[in-house]
């Protein structure tokens, strides 16, 4: 039986470091694969948005492929590189070297050559510039690379060819919020809403929007509704963030310790811990959670700022 797949992007997840929100970056690693087969069926593989041939399993092209899907499965990135490179120059004219050079630029960005990565989404996309799949892929990089309103921009194209696209929508909105587009992120956030009642995408944007806006109680319903069936780290963090903000001390510190039974090495929440014990006067028990912050690597400076202890 062959060995093939379209590799279309690793799982990376860019944290905002000022407000522990999270744009989703990832296209999961289910996508590595296609089903295995020895024969191409008379129905559609892909999204129509795509709109790519199949391909002649009896080709050198496919035999090339095959190979690279090998090297991919076993993690040999540049023996994979390699065949895909050859690929393409066996058959220079195929319409499905879109893909392959997004294939080939997440294997760079998995190498971390992430500017040769940028090259070849831009040079898939200029074969085929409506592929959702490679705008995806491309902002993902995009938001890598810092560059936010280019991000921006390929999400906004996304949403454009699928409206019912939720994590597009839903980075767009967290891009708007981190360059303080409120207006932006709210209209995003509330579209989710509109085509998904029950979008946790939606729901999570609009309670980090109400915790920018200082509108803490809000947003703590938000939280709580996302937390209810999808509990993270970073949702525990930021609502403990925000019911130290309302003055709701007990429920900040279950939040903090929820969180450390997800992650006990996350810095930040022992960071969220001494400001709590600040707020309860409790100045040694936020002096020891400083330290511990700093040993689980957070910045010195920063973390004194943050509690605002003396030395």
């Amino acid at each position: 039986m062959k060995r093939f797949a379209f590799l279309i992007a690793c799982s990376i997840v860019f944290t905002f470091v000022s407000s522990h929100a999270q744009v989703i970056t990832s296209i999961g690693e289910q996508n590595l694969k296609i089903p295995k087969t020895d024969k191409i069926e008379n129905k559609p593989q892909k999204p129509a948005n795509d709109n790519l041939p199949q391909i002649d399993t009896t080709s050198v092209y496919f035999a090339l492929l095959d190979s690279a899907q090998l090297y991919i499965s076993k993690k040999s990135w540049s023996k994979a590189e390699r065949f895909i490179h050859q690929a393409i120059v066996s058959e220079p004219s195929n319409a499905n070297n879109s893909l392959l050079l997004s294939n080939l630029a997440t294997i760079q960005r998995k190498q971390g050559r992430l500017n040769e990565a940028l090259k070849n989404y831009n040079m898939a996309l200029d074969m085929t510039p409506n592929a959702v799949t490679l705008l995806m892929n491309r902002a993902s990089l995009l938001v890598q690379l810092d560059s936010l309103t280019a991000a921006s921009n390929d999400y906004q194209r996304v949403i454009q060819l699928d409206p019912l696209q939720e994590e597009a929508r839903y980075n767009h909105g967290m891009i708007a919020l981190e360059q303080h587009d409120i207006n932006t992120a709210k209209a995003d956030f509330e579209d989710l809403l509109r085509y998904n009642p029950n979008s946790l995408l939606a729901n999570e944007g609009l309670a980090m929007l109400n915790k920018a806006s200082g509108n803490y109680d809000k947003a703590i319903q938000y939280y709580s509704k996302v937390i209810k069936t999808a509990p993270t780290l970073s949702l525990f963090c930021n609502r403990a963030e925000c019911y130290m903000m309302t003055r709701h001390l007990n429920e900040a510190m279950t939040d903090i310790n929820n969180a450390l039974s997800i992650d006990p090495s996350d810095g930040y929440i022992y960071l969220l811990r001494a400001r709590l014990n600040k707020l309860r006067y409790e100045n040694n028990a936020a002096k020891r959670d400083l330290q511990l912050a700093i040993e689980h690597g957070i910045d010195p400076s920063i973390a004194k700022d943050f509690v605002q202890l003396e030395k």
